[in-house]
């Protein structure tokens, strides 16, 4: 039976490190997916819808074929693999672009999980999604644990502590205290 790992990471170099060790693995490409909010690293290139694969990841494999898009809610975003698939599907039917809560639950995300990874998104960590069987769930989630990935409900009791039910497409890309700190007087 199939089934869909996904695991958030608050550091892009995490992030790359379980894409490489999965790859390494002997996981295929096509069977993973990552996406993530970095507007230093993409903002330009989301502009532009170019790639990012030499600016973010780099080389060979899933890495190398990252491309910029901007997501309502979350801003200048990354992605590759079928999520990205899913977000062009959904856009090319008349969807707006980076209907995230869409693709994220077409990976067989049930809907709070969905909202968790979009929100992580938002507020700046990565998200690597991979389809595996059973048989081989317990290895994809070691080397995926291994990297570095966060503890979902230590981070989902996080944002529900600062008043955070849902994501909110309309919200806008997130800001610290700190990012306003030259706007508020």
């Amino acid at each position: 039976m199939a089934r869909t790992i996904t695991r958030s990471y608050d550091d892009i170099a995490d992030a790359e490190t379980a894409v490489s060790r999965l790859e390494a693995a002997g996981v295929q490409s096509e069977d993973i997916s990552i996406i993530g909010y970095r507007p230093e690293q993409v903002e330009e290139d989301a502009k532009h819808g170019g790639e990012v694969g030499g600016v973010v990841g780099g080389g060979a494999g899933l890495l190398g074929s990252l491309a910029a898009l901007p997501i309502p809610g979350v801003g200048p975003a990354f992605a590759a693999g079928w999520i990205l698939s899913s977000m062009a599907v959904g856009a090319t039917a008349g969807v707006a672009a980076g209907n995230l809560i869409g693709a994220m639950s077409s990976t067989g995300l049930d809907d709070n999980e969905a909202h968790y990874f979009a929100e992580t998104i938002r507020r700046g960590g990565v998200v690597v999604s991979v389809r595996t069987s059973d048989s081989h769930a317990f290895v994809i989630e070691k080397i995926m644990d291994g990297a570095g990935s966060v503890d979902a409900e230590a981070r989902r009791q996080e944002y529900e502590r600062e008043g955070w039910k849902r994501f909110d497409e309309s919200a806008g890309p997130y800001r610290t205290p700190h990012d306003l700190s030259g706007v508020v007087s």
